[in-house]
């Protein structure tokens, strides 16, 4: 009887599994690459540290090949590979992709289908081959001066990340190829450097921003979150250097603060500086963020009960979708703004904001008292200031 128990026990352990495995979401990459019998084909994982292989396969005379594997959450990259050849791959959700390709034109003539994004990485990848190409072919011109060829180079190299921003980047920040976009290189340099350009650091924070709203809490949407926010402070060291350190006067009120006029959620411009008098909970936000309905529930508790006494709330959001944010900061009671340029902002820049949500509690005076990181109890110190 015994026996007959642990049978049955086992038959349905495996059953469990079976349907398990059955049910489970997967994306799947397969096709045919010719003209590539008995090479091995390989499935790498672009990780932020990285390549990793995930799989791999001898391809045959017919050059059929199948991979697949979990189902994600926020698109993520990949890449088929045969020696230096390869196809780059990006995955959202549990899409199949379909390659067909000839090995030895694999890694621009291939063709593509089930996958919007995969095409157009195949478009943005021929034009950075047709780019390195002409910048071959110019560095080959020995009878130009080396400044002219220099110049020129840099000519292209703009013209291209004009046409990636606005015809890619802009329009669909949200997308994979928009991301892929930003870490193209030419000749092992980045494409878009946002420690030295400033229109490049716009489009890394438009595209961290629009994945915080579709992808909220993904290692890819905070690392490019983390990359914007240091190359804006780096780029401001830079300036600051450039102008003898000096700081701009014009910046700072009287009352020794950094003034932010932004317009809220009715149309009206708001200034911080207006709030001289009142104890401030300045708080740097993000309503496509995960947690973000548990600290709206958080400030409403603390703005019922001080307010009266004198606290006001000035909150900016940097959420790219104002509809999104307006219909979110609709029934709250406080100061409710929104700086459109996200996380590469001068506001963002001037306070230092290393990560949203960030806030900092501002006294009578219109100063500063401490920011979130020097704070154990915050309804405890907004009682010290009122």
């Amino acid at each position: 009887m015994k026996m007959m128990k642990k049978i049955y026990l086992i038959i349905v352990v495996a059953v469990a599994v079976a349907l398990s495995s059955c049910t489970e979401k997967k994306f799947h990459i397969q096709g045919v690459i010719t003209e590539a019998e008995d090479s091995v084909l390989y499935l790498d994982n672009l990780g932020l540290d990285g390549p990793v292989t995930v799989d791999s396969t001898v391809l045959d005379a017919d050059g059929e090949f199948s991979f697949s594997g979990k189902g994600v959450s926020a698109p993520e990259f990949y890449r088929l590979r045969i020696a230096r050849r390869i196809i780059n791959v990006s995955i959202d959700s549990t899409e199949t992709v379909e390659i067909h390709a000839s090995y030895p034109t694999m890694t621009s003539g291939y063709e593509v289908s089930g996958s919007e994004n995969c095409a157009v990485i195949k478009e943005l990848v021929t034009k950075q081959l047709n780019l390195q190409a002409s910048i071959t072919a110019l560095t080959k011109q020995y009878e130009l001066p080396t400044e002219v060829v220099r110049d020129s180079i840099m000519a292209m190299i703009e013209t291209y990340r004009t046409d990636v921003r606005m015809n890619y980047i802009y329009k669909a920040p949200m997308k994979a190829y928009s991301y892929f976009a930003l870490f193209q290189a030419i000749n092992g340099q980045l494409i878009f450097n946002p420690r030295e350009n400033r229109e490049d650091i716009r489009a890394f924070g438009a595209v961290a921003t629009s994945w915080d709203t579709y992808y909220p809490g993904s290692v890819r949407g905070e690392n490019l979150h983390n990359i914007a926010i240091e190359s804006m402070k780096n780029m401001r060291i830079v300036e600051n250097n450039r102008a003898s350190q000096q700081i701009d006067a014009s910046k700072i009120s009287v009352t020794n603060i950094i003034d932010i006029a932004l317009t809220d959620n009715r149309g009206a411009v708001r200034r911080l500086t207006d709030l001289s008098g009142k104890v401030v909970l300045l708080d740097f936000h993000a309503f496509s963020m995960d947690g973000s309905r548990d600290r709206i529930v958080l400030l409403r508790e603390l703005y019922n009960k001080y307010h009266a006494q004198g606290l006001e709330i000035y909150q900016v959001s940097v959420d790219s979708d104002e509809h999104f944010w307006k219909q979110q900061t609709d029934a709250l009671p406080w100061i409710s703004v929104r700086d459109a340029a996200g996380v590469t902002s001068e506001n963002i820049a001037n306070y230092n904001v290393q990560s949203i949500p960030t806030f900092f509690l501002i006294d009578r005076t219109n100063s500063i008292h401490k920011r979130d990181a020097e704070i154990k109890d915050v309804e405890e110190e907004i009682k010290k200031l009122l």
